[in-house]
């Protein structure tokens, strides 16, 4: 590891723009800090870490040591990739933190920690997880369907997890809540190489920028 490195970020503001037409050099898994009742759930993790480091991909996530966040960066060190954890001080206080990370920020709230990953990354993947999760993901697809960013997002659909969350998101489009071009954010994939393949073929739809640097 090369040390701890105190985070400088703000509260949440426009994610830097990367074409997507470039090279994804980094991604931004969110999971579990739980490995959940099947063991599919780990192996899937460590799928995605192996993956994502045979691509010479940077992992970028919350930081953890337990559960699927643990597993995935364990995966990816194990292949000789690069690791970069955001947690906040609280949980490392806990000794929550993977201390054997490439490089570890340690920021001061959830905000700040989302904030930083959304800046060291050139995509987002949502894995099987709970509450948190949920709204790391949901927030990424917000941005991006407000223009704040044109980065992929995806969702790894192991075992159908996400299938309910899927089904609710074509409800709201047949409702007329949701716009079927903002819908097409989501990319879905059951397999770690299929997601990363339709991440690497993203172009996000066309919207109008809602917001700016000054106003998020």
């Amino acid at each position: 590891m090369t040390g701890w490195t105190k985070s400088s970020a703000g509260l949440p503001r426009v994610v830097s723009d990367l074409a997507t037409t470039m090279r994804l050099k980094s991604v931004c898994v969110f999971c579990g800090s739980n490995p959940g009742i099947d063991p599919i759930y780990v192996q899937a993790a460590r799928g995605l870490g192996t993956a994502i480091a045979s691509r010479g991909m940077t992992l970028v996530y919350g930081g953890g040591r337990v559960g699927l966040m643990g597993a995935i960066a364990e995966a990816v060190l194990g292949v000789g990739g690069k690791v970069i954890g955001v947690i906040p001080e609280g949980l490392k206080r806990r000794e929550l933190a993977f201390e054997a990370a490439t490089e570890l920020y340690v920021v001061d709230t959830m905000h700040e920690r989302k904030q930083q990953m959304a800046d060291l990354s050139d995509g987002f993947i949502a894995m099987p997880g709970g509450f948190g999760t949920f709204e790391e993901f949901c927030e990424v697809i917000t941005w991006a369907q407000l223009g704040v960013h044109t980065k992929p997002c995806g969702l790894l659909n192991v075992k159908g997890y996400y299938d309910h969350l899927l089904a609710l998101f074509d409800h709201a489009v047949a409702e007329e809540l949701l716009q079927k071009r903002n819908r097409s954010i989501v990319l879905t994939e059951s397999e770690p190489q299929a997601l990363l393949d339709a991440m690497a073929r993203y172009k996000a739809p066309a919207v109008d920028k809602w917001l700016t640097s000054e106003k998020t």
